[in-house]
């Protein structure tokens, strides 16, 4: 009998030590192959840095990368603690499609029952976006903003062939602008949220390596 290959892995990143302590906090296994949690740093160059240095290790070659953290909501009645399926994330160097959104808007919805789940275009800042500013994004077309995520899933695809996705939870809003992650309800909120999504995740990781028809 020939052996079997190993499962793919799952990369999943974030850029702040409170998204870490967050996913690690949540993680209790049930991943479909290894799963690797990497804190890039903030920011898109971070990002970019973080995730082309660790795809280098063959051992993640082939890796799926999920991008994940916290993000502004850009449109009216968005809330923390709300989550973002992004459709596609997008920056000024190039877009980048994701996969399996709506499986993961399923197993989200699952998990986290009564959580709103937005889904559409991502977009990337190279700096937090606040006040007026969320009104000219909203007006490309994108649902939210982050530093990191579109910077991530560009880095991967360019290292190679590989699924992405990101997924964000809202930690602040045009109605609900945040000062400092942590201080006020919100912030505690979108922890509490990130700190459950795991399972959603490795569900998306599990899909991907079904046999394809």
């Amino acid at each position: 009998m020939s052996a079997q290959p190993d499962p793919a892995p799952l990369l999943i990143a974030c850029a702040l030590g409170i998204e870490h302590l967050a996913l690690r906090a949540g993680d209790r296994g049930g991943a479909g192959g290894p799963v690797t949690v990497v804190r890039t740093g903030m920011g898109p160059k971070a990002a970019d840095r973080s995730v082309t240095r660790i795809l280098a290790d063959p051992h993640l070659a082939d890796a799926a990368v999920l991008a994940t953290g916290f993000c502004a909501g850009l449109a009216p009645g968005m809330h923390p603690g709300d989550l973002v399926v992004a459709e596609e994330t997008r920056d000024p160097r190039g877009t980048v499609p994701c996969v399996g959104t709506e499986l993961l808007v399923k197993e989200l919805a699952r998990t986290l029952p009564g959580r709103t789940v937005h889904t559409g275009p991502l977009t990337g800042s190279d700096h937090v976006v606040r006040g007026p500013e969320r009104s000219d994004l909203l007006a490309t077309g994108a649902i939210a903003v982050d530093m990191e995520s579109a910077a991530t899933l560009l880095s991967a695809v360019r290292t190679g062939p590989r699924p992405v996705a990101a997924v964000r939870v809202v930690v602040d809003a045009p109605e609900h602008e945040l000062v400092r992650i942590g201080t006020v309800r919100g912030g505690i909120s979108a922890f509490r949220v990130l700190r459950s999504v795991l399972p959603a995740f490795f569900e998306w990781h599990r899909s991907l390596l079904l046999p394809r028809r």
